[in-house]
């Protein structure tokens, strides 16, 4: 595809306009689309460097030959500037800017601020109401640190209903990852001892657990009370065997990232590891779009500003390339609050931690590639075996429906398009108005609810249409494209074999064609089936979720006088349906707001 021929631009007569302040800037061709974004601590100096005779690399020299006019903001500061450059770049997704996938989704350990504080996973915002320690790269690095923590500290993970209504102590208990708070078997100054400790351990001052515990143990022998000396000493030795095995001499305290850039044949990776109270919790690569003909150090420079814009900013960071000026470590150092270490590896343990990190861009580099080549091969096969056509990416969507006994049905559509699905594309449709329990009403409302605004020109049309089910669910979606004037997109019907066992699937196809059964060993088919599980799968988590909230609203909707307030009361007291069932009317009266003649209502309502 040739690219648009850009009018003659003046850039003399531009930067004659240009001021020396703060700001940012938007290169945009001749059809208004937006090719670049930037940011500037000198907006004149900076849209200069871009009218130069030469260029660092044809990827600019490519951009700057489509401008036909720059437009400018100016703002109060340079902080101010990338944070606009931030959100002008997410909404714009201009072509020549690099760009990373905004990961908002790392985990903490969470610790709350309850009576008998709960250790527990935690994903999203945080707030006031608990610390939070992290982030960490991956769920199983959270995982295995809580499981640390209960065999160290044995602090509750149970939820507050849970905990609130136990009558005698769970199974984390029997197993000693639990000290039992929800039952008093032990006095709340031990467990706030505990926990007290557990943050000791997250922050990385193993140090000072150790010697809290031994100074413990020591008294607990004087006290002639070894059953609970034992129990420090087991404590110890664990928080020993840790040190051994998982942490790291990180020279200074505090917490650290180690990033690395890395370029190979022509796909660039930069890997993030991490660096939390002293252990190495593993690292998570990640690859840039729009990179082409980009180097590392400008990868690596995008990173830093994108990332840490969303992520917590540690007292170091620790990176395999040399930066070209101060800038990136100032703005850290000035987003955070206080100041930001930026430095290149030269201790040793540091190019230790930098080989590691590049080892692991490299090997991801060297997945995704397989991963890739393989998704090809797929792909080529299941045009040849449908007859589609390949040009450009190959949009494909898939739909299917999931209920219980036809309560609270939910259809999803999913979409995979280049080499990969697109999760913020997935969508998903409560039915409503069909008899429960008709697969084939449900899909096809599914598929005309989707469908619709493509009739008015809105949305993408798919190169192929998948349907999670037999010849009826495939005519019901057939039906629905052709009221929709939308049949001549291909629909396509995979249809569960035999005991459902993978492999033998059968294609039933919407023009009348005999159906199909591939062999389990084609590439074609192994392409439709990881779509079709992934549709699955998000239509399953949609229907419980809707099932969830139901069973615990819906029958104490229905009851006179439990309005939102005493029905969340009652929620939270009781742990769901489930416990407000089994509660007795004295019970019931203990939630605040709740009389005893609407306990009495309550509990006839549900019995």
């Amino acid at each position: 595809m040739t690219e648009p021929e850009a009018p003659t631009f003046d850039a003399k007569s531009l930067l004659a306009t240009l001021t020396d302040l703060p700001g940012v800037y938007r290169m945009v061709d001749g059809a208004d689309n937006v090719l670049y974004v930037g940011k500037a601590k000198n907006l004149k100096k900076r849209v200069a460097s871009y009218f130069r005779d030469s260029h660092p690399s044809p990827r600019i020299a490519l951009m700057v030959a489509q401008i036909a006019r720059v437009e400018t903001t100016v703002t109060r500061s340079e902080a101010e500037a990338l944070l606009l450059e931030n959100n002008l770049i997410k909404s714009l997704s201009p072509r020549y800017n690099i760009l990373f996938r905004d990961d908002k989704s790392y985990p903490y350990i969470v610790l709350t601020h309850d009576r008998s504080p709960r250790l527990g996973f935690f994903r999203g915002a945080t707030d006031r109401r608990a610390d939070y320690f992290g982030p960490f790269p991956s769920s199983p690095a959270v995982r295995e640190s809580i499981h640390l923590l209960q065999k160290m500290f044995r602090l509750r993970t149970c939820e507050n209903p849970v905990f609130n209504n136990r009558s005698r102590p769970c199974l984390l208990y029997q197993i000693k990852r639990c000290s039992g708070p929800c039952v008093g078997l032990i006095e709340p100054e031990r467990y706030a001892e505990d926990v007290q400790m557990a943050v000791l351990f997250l922050q990385g001052r193993q140090q000072d657990v150790i010697g809290r515990l031994s100074a413990a143990m020591d008294q607990a022998a004087g006290k002639l009370a070894f059953e609970q000396a034992a129990v420090y000493r087991d404590q110890i030795q664990s928080l020993r065997q840790v040190q051994e095995k998982q942490y790291v001499d990180s020279g200074k305290g505090g917490d650290l990232d180690i990033v690395a850039a890395v370029g190979d044949g022509g796909m660039l990776c930069v890997n993030l590891a991490m660096v939390r109270g002293g252990r190495h919790l593993g690292d998570r690569p990640q690859f840039p779009a729009n990179s082409v003909d980009s180097s590392p150090l400008e990868v690596l420079t995008a990173f830093l500003y994108q990332h840490y814009l969303a992520h917590p900013i540690p007292e170091r960071i620790v990176v395999n390339l040399p930066l070209v000026d101060g800038e990136p470590a100032d703005w850290l150092s000035d987003m955070a609050g206080r100041p930001v270490r930026l430095v290149e590896a030269r201790l040793t343990m540091q190019r230790v931690w930098i080989e590691m990190a590049e080892q692991n861009a490299r090997l991801a580099i060297t997945a995704r590639r397989s991963a890739l080549s393989r998704q090809e091969a797929r792909l080529e096969a299941l045009c040849k075996t449908l007859g589609l056509e390949t040009e450009g990416e190959l949009r494909i969507e898939c739909f299917d429906i999931s209920h219980t006994q036809g309560e609270s049905t939910v259809a999803a559509c999913v979409v995979y398009q280049g080499s990969g699905m697109r999760n913020s594309e997935y969508r998903r449709f409560n039915i409503r108005d069909i008899q429960p329990g008709d697969d084939c009403a449900a899909m096809r409302q599914a598929v005309q609810r989707r469908y619709e605004k493509l009739v008015i020109g809105a949305g993408l049309a798919p190169a192929l249409i998948l349907i999670d089910g037999g010849s009826g669910q495939v005519g019901a979606a057939a039906a629905a494209l052709a009221e929709l004037g939308l049949l001549h997109l291909p629909l396509l019907g995979v249809a569960k074999g035999e005991a459902r066992k993978p492999g033998l699937e059968t294609l039933v196809f919407a023009d009348g064609r005999e159906p199909l059964q591939l062999a389990p060993e084609h590439p074609a088919l192994h392409l439709i089936q990881e779509i079709r599980d992934e549709a699955h799968r998000f239509a399953v988590s949609g229907h419980r979720a809707r099932r969830g909230k139901a069973g615990r609203t819906s029958r104490l909707e229905e009851i006179m006088g439990v309005g939102p307030k005493r029905r969340k009361a009652l929620i939270s007291r009781f742990g769901g349906l489930q416990g407000i069932t089994d509660a007795g009317i004295d019970q019931l009266t203990a939630v605040a707001g709740v009389s005893r003649e609407l306990a009495e209502k309550i509990y006839a309502a549900l019995h």
